[in-house]
């Protein structure tokens, strides 16, 4: 269900002339409730807790509001600006605590970006919203492709999935939610990297052992595949998985049975398996290096995570998420994106997709003195356009760099002429003259 309504639990009667004026901005529904059973089944993008002069009580009456089913982003509103309330806020537990008048801006950007969160999370499958994808932030067409395939796979139990996708593009994820979402939810939901394992230590984390198997077994244990019996069972990284290991694998999918090292009995399993991997396995069948009989038993369901740099629009919806995020696990305030800060993450590639994203967001806010700066990002250069040119024309004259780099902005940020002005250091007006000729102005 799509939340259009700003809840405001009021403990005292301050500010309530803002709530009024900040739902008409968001063109949303306010609803005032003054104790915690008006929270219950809301439809809500955010929570305020609005305690003016009531901060002490706010602060007090938060771990039992964070204890609720389904709260959406909570923050607390007061008049109070000493620096030890908004610690005691946060290391509450809330999302952020804004001093009015002196927030009122900071409180408006933050009451957006929730509001857009609660858009983009909407499910991308059924139309009943009967999934939940609210772990995954984006609303890029390609993205939401993705999801509406998974959704399609999620209630069948024992359909086997194949993610694929370049590193850091959040494969793991999507199958914590094909698990979270299916009738297997109540199982467990087990993950091993397969590259990051010696190959001599897979075999026995997988499938198990008897005591006396090999050196050191001294009791039995279960592997991987017992342990997920129920539930999921993710195999990242699949395509660094043995050629030894494949066969073995093979059997364990089509008979659903697994049998310990060092055993003559087998066991039965009831597990789906989802799988990843940023490699192509088809050519790795080419090389030889992968199991054609397995790539095809893997290759059910493929579904296609695309890179960042195809999700240009998720960008800066991102990396507001897990500056709210990172601010909050760090016990800090909520510094705002600028506009050569979004600038420059436009303009980046990101070859680490959405974990480096994550990584430059964490390392900017620590390092940074309060607020956010294109020096504390620390990215390192990249292509401006996939598959272009990415030098500058030389030897050449200045009009022909001067085009060569408005060209190249351009494309950077998606033709975005205001991001591609701030990335040059000039005005959009001058922009546009350069557009409009060969020559500088």
């Amino acid at each position: 269900m799509m939340r259009t309504e700003l809840l405001v639990l009021a403990l005292s009667e301050s500010f309530s002339a803002t709530w009024a004026d900040l739902g008409a901005w968001l063109g949303a529904e306010v609803r005032r409730v003054t104790d915690e059973a008006g929270l219950v089944a809301s439809r809500a993008f955010a929570l305020i807790v609005s305690a003016g002069g009531e901060e002490a009580e706010a602060i007090d009456r938060l771990p039992k509001l964070l204890a609720l089913p389904d709260l959406p982003p909570l923050a607390v509103v007061g008049s109070e600006t000493h620096h030890r309330i908004g610690v005691r806020v946060v290391q509450s537990g809330a999302r952020d605590y804004l001093a009015l008048p002196g927030d009122y801006d900071v409180l408006r950007g933050w009451l957006e970006e929730c509001q857009r969160l609660a858009q983009a999370r909407a499910p991308a499958g059924p139309a009943d919203g009967a999934f939940d994808f609210s772990g995954i932030v984006g609303s890029s067409g390609e993205l939401k492709a993705a999801l509406d395939r998974a959704a399609r796979v999620i209630p069948r139990a024992d359909a086997t999935v194949l993610i694929t996708g370049e590193t850091g593009t959040g494969k793991e994820l999507l199958a914590e939610a094909i698990h979270v979402n299916s009738p297997r939810a109540g199982g467990p939901f087990i993950a091993i990297n397969c590259a990051a394992i010696p190959a001599s230590l897979l075999e026995a984390e997988l499938f198990g052992f008897e005591a006396g198997a090999f050196t050191d077994a001294r009791a039995a244990k279960p592997g991987l595949f017992e342990a997920a019996d129920g539930g999921t069972l993710f195999l990242d990284e699949i395509g660094d998985l043995p050629v030894e290991l494949q066969a073995k694998v093979l059997r364990v999918l089509e008979e659903r049975t697994v049998r310990r090292l060092g055993s003559v009995r087998t066991v039965e399993l009831d597990v789906r398996i989802v799988a990843a991997t940023h490699a192509r396995l088809d050519e790795a069948v080419q090389r030889g290096t992968f199991r054609q009989d397995l790539f095809y038993r893997l290759h059910v369901v493929p579904i296609e995570l695309p890179p960042l740099r195809e999700r240009t629009g998720d960008i800066i919806l991102l990396a507001e998420h897990f500056l709210r995020e990172l601010a909050r696990r760090h016990g800090m305030r909520l510094p705002r994106l600028n506009e050569r800060v979004r600038s420059a993450l436009l303009a980046h590639t990101w070859p680490g997709n959405i974990r480096e994203l994550r990584n430059v967001i964490e390392r900017a806010l620590l390092l940074g003195d309060g607020g956010l700066h294109v020096d504390d990002l620390f990215m390192r250069p990249s292509r401006a356009h996939a598959g272009g040119e990415d030098r500058l024309p030389f030897p050449a004259t200045l009009g022909e760099i001067s085009t060569a780099a408005v060209r190249m902005a351009m494309a950077a940020t998606a033709g975005n002429k205001k991001a591609a002005a701030d990335l040059l250091g000039i005005s959009r007006t001058r922009l546009y003259r350069l557009l409009d000729t060969d020559t500088p102005a």
